[in-house]
């Protein structure tokens, strides 16, 4: 990775959310977007096509979206082991959308989802839109880690499943997936498995697919937009292993919640099937920088190390301190207070960036009051 990518440099070369969002000076490391370069494969990839043909694809009226259902299905047998049917693949926009389209054809308002608190804040958001109450599923520390323990979840409809976890990087354990995966079956929860970051995933822990698990309750969704930093293709996957919502959708008009974009498609089958020297660099640095905050995050800073993801979720003793971190120390983290239950007291800080500017990062929190 370019160690040059100094945050000047980033400011005058990056024109999406992340950098344009904040004020001159001020070093973003909020939103979930990384600040290295995309995957050359990718790059080359998107550049052929542009400069070839933007006619209809010929898997148009595919609703697995063609090369994304064996793209996926391939990428899920080469590294976890699970047999995914393409057959059985949707696309969808991003994993929000794909949220909201499985909940709004399953479950009815007042229909209660249980989830693991601390929580990714639009995913909180949509629940409480659609008017599907969160029965939270409290994530407690644990020594240098993280620990549940599962409520009653009767009366629930679903299981919102984010593994590896969103913010606490925590990366659920067989015999977790599998006391869940109990409590599914006992009852009768359709499980939505939010997997986007399992790329993502630090030695020695293991990602395991859910539904390799408990395949006729599982609705898999994920996307290459989190691993190969391509949040602005717009272009994800659900896999249908529940049959029932597999009916759902079919029941629906085929074009009524949109369908996969040219360049999303290729771009993600060019990152899945060719892109795994890219991510394996880009994790080894990852994991460098989530060691390196543990080194040099000063106080009053808490942290556990992440065992997945680019985000750590660092303690910081009272609530409402982003404000006041981007204020005093010229650094803009998420306010924890948005990932519901839990939440309070914390923020989250991505840390997917180059090592001089992770420095420069750690070195400004030393300012936070």
């Amino acid at each position: 990775m370019n160690e040059a990518y100094t945050p000047e440099y980033l400011k005058s070369t990056h024109d999406g959310l992340k950098w344009t969002d904040v004020e001159p000076g001020v070093i973003p490391a909020w939103i979930a977007d990384m600040d290295l370069p995309t995957a050359p494969e990718v790059i080359e990839t998107l550049r052929r096509r542009a400069a070839g043909d933007l006619g209809y694809p010929s898997w148009l009226t595919d609703p697995n979206a063609g090369p994304l259902a064996e793209a996926f299905a391939e990428r899920m047998a080469a590294r976890y082991g699970w047999q995914a049917d393409p057959s059985l693949v949707r696309s969808f926009n991003d994993l929000n959308q794909a949220l909201q389209v499985l909940l709004q054809v399953w479950t009815r308002q007042g229909d209660a989802v249980a989830v693991h608190t601390p929580a990714y804040p639009p995913f909180l958001t949509t629940l409480e839109t659609m008017g599907r109450p969160p029965r939270p599923i409290r994530f407690e520390p644990d020594g240098t880690s993280w620990r549940f323990e599962t409520p009653d979840l009767s009366g629930c409809r679903v299981l919102l499943l984010v593994n590896p976890h969103n913010p606490t990087g925590r990366v659920f354990t067989r015999d977790e997936l599998t006391h869940l995966a109990e409590q599914a079956e006992r009852h009768d929860l359709l499980v939505i498995a939010d997997e986007i970051h399992a790329d993502l995933t630090f030695e020695p822990h293991r990602h395991i697919p859910f539904a390799t698990i408990l395949p006729e309750r599982t609705v898999t969704i994920t996307s290459a937009t989190k691993a190969f930093n391509l949040g602005g293709i717009r272009c994800s996957v659900a896999h249908l292993g529940h049959r029932g919502m597999r009916e759902a959708l079919s029941a629906q008009p085929p074009f009524l919640y949109g369908s996969a974009n040219l360049f999303g498609v290729e771009a993600t089958v060019a990152a899945w099937r060719h892109g795994d020297a890219w991510l394996e660099d880009t994790r080894a640095l990852l994991d460098r920088n989530r060691r390196t905050i543990a080194r040099l995050l000063p106080e009053p800073f808490t942290y556990r190390l992440p065992e997945a993801t680019y985000l750590a979720w660092l303690g910081v003793g009272r609530p409402g301190m982003a404000e006041v971190i981007e204020r005093e120390a010229r650094v803009r983290l998420t306010d924890g207070a948005g990932f519901g239950p839990g939440g309070a007291g914390h923020v989250r800080l991505n840390f997917a960036t180059t090592e001089p500017v992770l420095a420069e990062i750690l070195k400004r929190l030393a300012r936070t009051p």
